[in-house]
């Protein structure tokens, strides 16, 4: 997962871990920390595997990218290291033909979460809403388990009903797009 402090990376990938603890898998999230500040450029890794995970690592060949953000593209590579069959979730409103994407990506989920996330939060905090995205472009966990990661998490009381809501616009929301390989010319 790709974002800027302060938009809830590492928050995500807890609440992703804990719904697919939730649904049967086995789950570790890995933030990355260094010297961040509210802004800059943050990372968090999710892994996932139907045995025990061993390895609390950066993920270094990801098989998905989740970028909160859609300036963040500019600032770091975050298809670095990507497998080839890969997927890209991003938070953009810009359609599928403005986005410079790498042979590698194979599947695309577009969703407008800023604009999304400025009616519901009024701040630009995309973090649930890319989650509800995630859910929908890759089919990896359902919406239900994330509402009960969301429901188990710091997100008690008013907070929470936003973010479910937030969740699931941004399922809803999402415009999922498997490339051929024309597509991935660029």
């Amino acid at each position: 997962m790709h974002g800027r402090g302060g938009q809830g990376a590492v928050l995500a990938a807890t609440i992703l871990a804990s719904a697919l603890v939730e649904e049967g898998m086995c789950a570790v999230a890995v933030p990355s920390f260094g010297f961040e500040r509210r802004g800059a450029p943050v990372a968090a890794f999710v892994r996932t595997d139907s045995k025990e995970i061993r390895q609390m690592t950066n993920i270094y060949r990801p098989d998905c990218i989740l970028c909160l953000d859609p300036t963040v593209g500019h600032t770091v590579n975050i298809f670095e290291g990507v497998r080839a069959g890969g997927t890209l979730v991003q938070t953009t409103n810009k359609p599928l033909a403005d986005l410079l994407l790498p042979p590698a990506i194979a599947t695309v989920g577009l969703c407008d979460a800023v604009t999304i996330a400025l009616a519901i939060f009024r701040r630009p905090i995309t973090n649930t809403i890319m989650l509800g995205a995630l859910a929908k472009t890759t089919g990896l966990v359902s919406l239900a388990a994330l509402r009960a990661a969301l429901e188990a998490s710091e997100f008690r009381d008013a907070g929470l009903a936003q973010n479910l809501t937030a969740l699931q616009r941004g399922f809803d929301e999402t415009v999922v797009q498997h490339l051929d390989k024309a597509d991935r010319a660029a």
